[in-house]
């Protein structure tokens, strides 16, 4: 089994070592120029005796951090000197310190409120979404998503769900208690008013334009030997006096009617809780629905018609779904700008959730470190690790040797002056 290698961009390598290569010509070149000086003022005093002390510690200085960097990576000039090579060596070690560095230190509760906090997500996401493009980008893509996986969807699929998952659940699971409860929670917020204004309206307005089809209707149910000019003036009077009812309903949100069919809905809500004969007839009534043979092609029927309705909604982008979900999109960003109170909701939501993915996968996702540089090989990661930082290393000779030089001189001084 081969070990796996450490991939990267050779462009970017090439650029990395040609950078290398200019420091340590510079930092080579630095170690050269004070040993030529040293050489040249060797065994001289006065003035020179002080060039020569400080060329003399910039080569020390140069050549002890030039073994402390080359330790890191290798063996200098290839003696197995003890504590040397330490990347290839160590890499272990490294992947664990790097591990437990990141979790320590950045993988916390409270660095990653700190940071969200001051990152502002929702603001900066509000204010990508504002602009038209960036909208439609987002529906674009959710709008492939969905086609994409309508599409795979094969009606067969659908049928066994529903036959060996849904309907066996449903069975099961009593209907009345859930019925009851939001049919209960229907009628205390009035949630069913507006239904009711939509019948009311749609009925009244049936009944002013369809007289004459009210009055045959009736009529049809009329005795037979009552006179027809009779039966006229009574259907007539009966369609009058109906769409003037409707339209008191209608108009009057208290209306005696209204109220009255508020009550039936409260009472039936009471008694699918808590009525055992409404509960068993309710029952009864939910198996025969779903035991029916023709249950299972009227889902996949509904389904069928639905998924074609949504995927020639998706595909068109000049159509009302997506026009209207880049309108949500853009109005949603507005929103979220202009309310402090829904941006700080916002942003605590996807603190908790940060929180809750570290806290539930943190140490799955630091281990990954440690995984990967356990399979790298030795030597090819110490170049690697070399070839990105090498560069900045370099000037820890340069410094060496600017530094050595420094203080060789002041020695030289202290020396001369005692």
């Amino acid at each position: 089994m081969s070990v796996p290698t450490m991939t990267a961009d050779p462009a970017l390598d090439e650029q990395r070592r040609q950078g290398l290569r200019r420091m340590r010509s510079l930092a080579v070149g630095l170690l050269l120029f004070a040993a030529v000086v040293y050489l040249l003022t060797f065994d001289s005093s006065g003035f020179l005796g002080y060039v020569n002390a400080g060329a003399e510690a910039s080569m020390v200085g140069a050549i002890a951090d030039w073994f402390a960097v080359t330790a890191l990576f290798k063996h200098p000039l290839g003696l197995p000197v003890p504590h040397t090579a330490l990347i290839p060596r160590r890499k272990e070690m490294l992947g664990r310190s790097l591990e437990e560095f990141v979790g320590e230190n950045f993988l916390q509760e409270g660095v990653i409120r700190e940071r969200l906090q001051v990152a502002q997500l929702s603001r900066r996401v509000a204010t990508w979404l504002t602009e038209e493009r960036n909208a439609a980008r987002v529906v674009d893509e959710v709008a492939a998503v969905l086609h994409l996986g309508l599409s795979k969807v094969r009606d067969e699929d659908m049928r066994v769900l529903v036959e060996e998952a849904l309907l066996p659940r449903f069975l099961q699971e009593p209907v009345s208690p859930v019925a009851g409860s939001l049919l209960e929670e229907v009628v205390r917020d009035g949630a069913h008013h507006g239904l009711v204004d939509l019948v009311l309206e749609e009925a009244h307005r049936w009944l002013a334009d369809n007289e004459v089809t009210f009055t045959e209707i009736v009529g049809e149910r009329a005795p037979w030997w009552s006179p027809p000019a009779l039966n006229d003036r009574v259907t007539h009077r009966l369609h009058v006096e109906l769409v003037a009812w409707v339209a008191d309903i209608r108009d009057d949100p208290r209306h005696h009617a209204r109220l009255a069919f508020d009550d039936l809905l409260e009472r039936l809500a009471q008694d699918l809780l808590h009525d055992p004969d409404t509960q068993a007839r309710t029952e009864r009534l939910k198996d025969r629905v779903l035991g029916h043979p023709q249950i299972l092609v009227t889902a996949t029927s509904l389904w069928n018609a639905f998924r074609t309705a949504l995927l020639g909604a998706l595909e068109d982008p000049a159509g009302p779904l997506r026009r209207r979900g880049r309108e949500e999109l853009v109005g949603f960003g507005r929103r979220v700008l202009e309310e402090d109170a829904l941006r700080k909701r916002l942003d605590a939501y996807a603190a908790d959730m940060a929180v809750f993915a570290i806290g539930r996968y943190g140490d799955e996702l630091t281990a990954v470190i440690t995984h990967t540089i356990d399979r790298w090989d030795g030597k090819e990661a110490a170049r690697k690790i070399e070839l990105h930082v090498g560069r900045d290393l370099q000037f820890i000779r340069i410094n060496g040797t600017i530094v050595g030089g420094l203080v060789g001189v002041v020695i030289h001084a202290v020396s001369q002056t005692l």
